[in-house]
């Protein structure tokens, strides 16, 4: 018995060791590698040999930002301009002001042209200074043109007639050719404005228009064709041309010139687009004798409060000054991944190991399974990681993107312990630690049982019910103590009373008024109460009806000194009643006959209080029942597990109790279970955490308890992710420029880990939960994702706070109005309504209509799940008409077992 899991493959160990190492890890390891070769396979473009003829620039660094009066030094700004002598033939510039007059001079040093520009805005002060200062350096010989103002019409910022003053006041000091920088649009729509200048200014960006790559060398032709057809004598300067290697996908839009049908696809912004792009148009510019500013030379990530999430990333260098992809040979959109791929592949290799080496008793079969769960789940958190390379990061994206790395982390763990559970499960036969009821056993004497029955407020006919069953008992040698915890009303526990006196002397009553404890402080006076020579505690809740041969069979255990505790499942009698109650009974019986008969092998199973006993003297060395823990039970199996008790679970049923008549009884029990789980965890820490090596727990019971609570811990989680994406997308809808949705740290904690569940639920139930149909395993799981709002709640308050009271679970409620199917799950049908109504703005906005936005929307969708179940389960229990089950249960009939 103290043996879990003897049973292995029928290999030798070695065998099973060499088979992993020499032929299963490197297999799983190299297609897992090949996967992430397929998605970053070199691309080929034309090459780019010569100079470039010019680079727009601003020379603002990481830190610095014009907006805050933060400037580059002048020694900086010689440094970039060295960086460019060589690669470029000239710059064009924004600003005359702020230290950027002295670029001229700096630049004539290596042989650079200026294009000098002044930024003209909504500062008169300050249009002044820029004015002056252009005037001032246009003699200067590099000095080849001047541009008054940089899309000063195109943000507004002023009149055409004010822009066309200020042209007029430099030309009349300046010989050299004069002009100013806006889009094609705004040229074609003020000829007055072409009349004044030297030459068109034109910013040709067609990612803006939401241009396809493989079109967008062609849009630019044909927006200089356009142009030089309204103006054929007016000379056209490209003062900003390029592609942005980061920020977000722009939708296809309508684009003059271009047949619809050859606009396939969508603006993507990437490092393999921007090469790509630049490549095609240097070459082509170069035929065509072009005068042009590349936008731009050097990455600004300043620019993404003014332009949104690509605005800082249009440079041909980074930020630090580093090339971003070669002009020449192919180009990789993640040049770094091999880095990223090595550390998913040896995360994964090292779970593996452990799981292999820790988990002799599971076939080979689940090895490569687990194996290749590991490598998915690693690559998947590091795709997440290279999905950030590259960004500039402010001090909130900093603290949002740790946030959720850490939260993809601790998901990332609680998968693999649902994963190993759904291993263990499926490919493990175990030999030892299977219990059958006893049938005989004359060799053990009949101990005295002390069956205590707590009660508080509860209906008398039931309990009446209840006791009834108790008292057919074919056991010699038993006592039942009816303990009533503080029920006001005499009308209720009255007749529960005299009931038993009907039943003789072996059922004692005892009404508790202003009893401290609840149900611990009832079941620790009926301890006191117990007569001296019972050797067994026995709890039932009031609602349960038990078989006559439960003692008999369950009792002779005991034999076994170490054994402290003995279990058998909970079940319930009343799932034909509706559909509700049945989606609620198949729900239960996932716990039962999944994970405590996977628990029991390693004796660790949970310690439930309802059929269940207790050896009293166990009892009463371990401090009997705590009544600072609203799950008494759960945490008395704990302890006595930490005194070095053995557990017995028999997987089969001997009672049968009720099932909550409400979701709202059925929410209030879960909560109490979840936040009960929380304040054990909290008080044995010291014997639960995975390095304790004293506190009287195995390392398998120390994992079975962590890893069957983390579900719940992983529920909290997903609720603060629900509520990140919520304000994500709030942002996002109010500045669609400025965010770029994070997907790649949403898709595997919501859509990944959705799929991984359902799936793993549908398995376990269709191989451990007998006699459970398809339907009624999806209904068992709709009922589990109604509930997982309550448990995020429970456990995230159980985490700061120490103590809530105990829930009592209703029974024989009257069915809940229709009012209640919205009222018992507000904050789940609040939850719906936001998800659902940001999913539906996102699907109509046309800013979001590209693909990634798609996903996003299919990540709120998936959040929403759980929030729909609760509202679908709650309409069920309200509408039993609609829900009723015509099917009714077999008398006496049992629950699955294996």
């Amino acid at each position: 018995m103290d043996n879990p899991a003897s049973r292995t493959s029928s290999r030798s160990p070695l065998a099973r060791v060499a088979i992993f190492f020499v032929f299963v890890l490197p297999v799983v390891i190299a297609a897992n590698l090949a996967i992430w070769a397929s998605f970053n396979q070199p691309h080929e473009a034309e090459a780019w040999t010569g100079e470039i003829v010019g680079f727009s620039y601003s020379p603002y660094q990481l830190g610095q930002d014009p907006t805050k009066n933060v400037n580059p030094t002048r020694e900086q700004i010689e440094s970039d301009l060295k960086l460019l002598a060589g690669t470029v033939q000239a710059i064009r510039t924004y600003s005359v002001i702020r230290g950027q007059e002295d670029i001229p001079d700096l630049a004539a040093g290596h042989g650079l042209s200026v294009a000098a520009g002044a930024w003209i805005g909504t500062d008169e002060k300050r249009n002044d200074e820029e004015i002056a200062n252009l005037i001032k350096l246009a003699p200067k010989r590099n000095v080849v043109r001047v541009l008054v103002g940089n899309e000063a019409l195109l943000r507004n910022d002023l009149p055409v007639s004010e822009l066309i003053d200020k042209i007029r006041e430099v030309k009349k000091k300046v010989w050299k050719p004069v002009s100013t920088a806006e889009p094609p649009h705004i040229w074609l729509k003020h000829p007055e404005l072409v009349k004044e200048v030297d030459f068109i200014g034109v910013q040709i960006l067609p990612y803006w228009e939401g241009i396809p790559v493989d079109r967008a060398v062609d849009a630019v032709f044909e927006r200089l064709d356009e142009l030089h057809r309204a103006y054929p004598d007016k000379p056209i300067v490209i003062t900003e041309v390029g592609w942005p290697s980061r920020g977000k996908i722009i939708p296809r839009k309508p684009y003059p010139g271009i047949p619809e049908a050859e606009l396939s696809g969508e603006a993507v912004p990437s490092l393999v687009n921007q090469a790509t792009f630049l490549r095609e148009f240097l070459n082509r510019a170069k035929k065509a004798d072009l005068t042009y500013y590349v936008m731009e030379a050097f990455d600004q990530p300043w620019k993404a409060a003014e332009e949104g999430a690509a605005g800082s990333y249009w440079g041909i260098y980074n930020a630090e000054r580093q090339p971003k992809f070669p002009m020449a040979g192919s180009i990789i959109e993640a040049p770094h991944w091999r880095f990223w791929a090595s550390i998913a592949a040896g995360l994964a290799l090292v779970m593996a190991v452990v799981f292999m080496l820790r988990r002799q008793h599971v076939e080979t079969a689940g090895v490569v399974i687990f194996t290749i769960m590991t490598q998915i789940a690693a690559s998947a958190l590091a795709w997440a990681g290279l999905s950030v390379t590259g960004l500039y990061l402010t001090s909130v994206d900093t603290f949002v993107w740790s946030f959720l790395f850490l939260a993809q982390g601790l998901l990332l763990i609680v998968l693999l312990a649902e994963a190993i559970e759904f291993v263990e499960v499926i490919w493990t036969r175990h030999g030892e630690r299977h219990f059958e009821p006893f049938e005989k056993a004359e060799a053990y004497p009949p101990n005295k049982v002390s069956i205590h029955v707590p009660i508080h407020n509860e209906p008398p006919e039931m309990v009446r019910e209840t006791l009834l069953a108790l008292s057919k008992l074919d056991y010699p040698n038993f006592e039942v103590l009816v303990l009533d915890n503080n029920t006001v009303d005499p009308a209720v526990w009255q007749p529960v009373r005299d009931y038993c006196a009907q039943l003789g002397p072996r059922f004692r009553f005892f009404h508790l008024e202003n009893w401290p404890g609840f149900k611990a402080g009832a079941l620790n006076f009926g301890l006191k109460m117990t007569a001296p020579n019972a050797d067994i505690i026995a709890v039932i809740d009031s609602d349960y009806q038990v078989s006559p041969n439960w003692l008999r069979m369950m009792v002779p255990y005991f034999a076994k000194e170490d054994v402290g505790f003995v279990q058998s499942p909970q079940d319930y009698r009343d799932r034909h009643e509706s559909m509700f109650k049945n989606m609620c009974y198949w729900e239960y019986a996932g716990f039962f006959h999944i994970g405590m008969v996977q628990r029991n092998y390693f004796n660790a199973v949970i310690q439930h209080g309802t059929m269940t006993l207790v050896r009293k003297s166990a009892l009463e060395k371990v401090g009997a029942w705590a009544e600072w823990c609203i799950c008494e039970d759960a945490e008395l199996g704990i302890k006595l597990y930490r005194s070095g008790y053995d557990s017995v679970y028999v997987n089969h049923s001997f009672g049968r109790g009720l099932t909550p008549d409400t979701l709202a009884g059925y929410i209030s029990q879960r909560f109490r279970w979840a936040y009960g789980a929380v304040q054990i965890v909290k008080h044995h820490w010291d014997a639960l955490a995975p390095w304790a090596r004293k506190g009287g727990l195995t390392p398998a019971q120390r994992y079975y308890f962590l890893a069957g609570w983390l579900p719940w811990f992983a529920d909290g989680l997903a609720l603060l992710f629900t509520i990140a994406s919520i304000g994500l997308s709030l942002f996002a809808l109010y500045a669609p420029k400025m965010v770029q949705l994070p997907v790649a740290a949403f898709l595997i904690p919501t859509i990944g880990s959705f799929i991984f569940k359902f799936v793993r639920s549908l398995l376990l139930y269709a191989v451990r939960v007998k006699d459970c149909s398809f339907i009624e395993s999806l209904g068992a799981g709709v009922a589990a994702l109604g509930l997982t709002h309550t448990v995020a709640k429970a456990m995230l308050n159980g985490m700061i706070t120490t103590s809530k009271p105990f829930i009592r679970t209703p029974k024989c409620e009257d069915k809940p109005p229709l009012a209640a199917a919205i009222i018992q799950v507000r904050e789940e049908a609040v939850m719906l309504t936001l998800l659902w109504g940001l999913a539906i703005a996102f699907f109509l906005n046309q800013d979001f209509s590209d693909s990634l936005s798609r996903l996003w929307i299919c990540v709120l969708l998936v959040q929403s799940v759980p929030y729909a179940a609760a509202v679908l389960l709650s309409f069920i229990n309200v509408l039993p008409s609609l829900f009723k089950r015509t099917k009714k249960e077999p008398s006496g009939a049992l629950s699955p077992a294996e």
